[in-house]
């Protein structure tokens, strides 16, 4: 693998939904919405199982999307997105799929330190703006930027917050 690998997508979402599924054997997206964490929310990214949950703005239509992989911290884009947050995530096969909801998956590169831990650094931009009936006309509205790097388990935290939906996600139960 080069230093880093870019996978750009029109991602098709139905209520707010995408997955990064684990490609083990028996590799299913989430049934439920998993919780956040507990002490360390960060609402728009869930984790459960080696699988993770990826909250958009938009409910129904194409959302922007790129996906890194990387062989080290790419850095996070502070300055081009609204909302910035990571979460630890472990990887049984060494391979990830990004669905869109009702199945349709889409190959992304191989992680490059095989199975293991990894940190996902999702990054978001124009949630607020994705409201029901937006004209998709010129193009997607919300942009998302998905970072996967081999790191050690580690606490989610929200490395930028500016947009209300967010921070809604980011509320208590």
């Amino acid at each position: 693998m080069n230093e880093s690998d870019t996978v750009h997508l029109d991602l098709r979402v139905s209520y707010r939904q995408a997955y990064l599924i684990d490609c083990t054997d028996d590799a299913e997206g989430p049934e439920d919405i998993p919780d956040d964490h507990p002490t360390h929310p960060v609402g728009i990214i869930r984790v459960e199982g080696g699988n993770a949950f990826l909250i958009t703005g938009l409910h129904t239509g194409t959302v922007d999307f790129t996906v890194t992989v990387a062989g080290r911290d790419p850095g996070a884009d502070v300055e081009g997105f609204e909302d910035v947050v990571e979460i630890s995530i472990e990887s049984e096969s060494g391979e990830f799929q990004l669905h869109e909801w009702g199945g349709t998956g889409h190959d992304l590169p191989a992680l490059p330190a095989g199975p293991g831990w990894y940190r996902l650094r999702y990054h978001a931009r124009g949630m607020d703006e994705a409201v029901d009936g937006v004209d998709l006309s010129g193009g997607p509205v919300d942009h998302y930027l998905l970072h996967i790097w081999p790191a050690e388990e580690s606490l989610p935290q929200v490395v930028k917050h500016g947009s209300a939906s967010a921070a809604y996600w980011r509320r208590p139960d």
